[in-house]
């Protein structure tokens, strides 16, 4: 089985090309999926956020308190290690469980989407890394279009590796400012060397 990262800029359009990729076949998990998981109601993740966070970033029927806790991680370093400390291990637990199993299933490729692939070291566990790039215009434009701020937008920015970094990386891009055909073109051609 192939095992393959799925990287990018945050609106680069990561979820468009994991869809592609689940559409031919290949078997997707996707990091922030399983960071939604882990802070439902009862979970002990969340229960270790809220204790290094705070009561304040959960709310009265014990959802967690998602733009809140951004606020806090996203204006201050020092608070979002301490939450990646408590879920990025966490995720790549479940991440690794999950294609352990499509292994054991004699799956022909396995991609797991990770925002943040580079940051957290997570490479030495693919056979291949695609990395999913646009032009800042086009990210900042998609971005806004999600209803954020642009303060918001520039503090995400800073929490993670620039694009061009991740490109230099990465074993192929896909470019997404073009029409969706485009990238579809983009990725038929890597899905063949995959």
């Amino acid at each position: 089985m192939k095992v393959c990262g799925l990287t990018g800029g945050i609106g680069m359009g990561k979820s468009t090309v994991a869809e592609f990729l689940r559409s031919r076949g290949a078997q997707v998990v996707d990091a922030d999926e399983l960071a939604r998981q882990l802070v439902q109601p009862g979970q002990p993740a969340l229960n270790e956020i809220r204790d290094a966070f705070g009561k304040k970033i959960v709310a009265p029927g014990g959802r967690l308190r998602r733009d809140e806790l951004a606020r806090i991680v996203f204006s201050d370093a020092t608070a979002r290690e301490k939450l990646e400390a408590i879920l990025h291990p966490r995720i790549r637990e479940r991440w690794l469980a999950q294609v352990e199993i499509w292994r054991q299933e004699n799956r022909a490729l396995a991609v797991v989407v990770i925002p943040l692939l580079f940051e957290t070291r997570a490479e030495s566990h693919f056979d291949k890394i695609i990395c999913v790039a646009c032009s800042a215009p086009a990210q900042r434009e998609r971005l806004l279009a999600r209803g954020w701020t642009p303060e918001q937008i520039q503090q995400r920015l800073a929490a993670q590796w620039p694009v061009e970094q991740k490109i230099s990386r990465a074993d192929f891009v896909v470019w997404t400012d073009g029409a969706l055909d485009t990238h579809v073109r983009q990725l038929e051609r890597i899905f063949v060397k995959l």
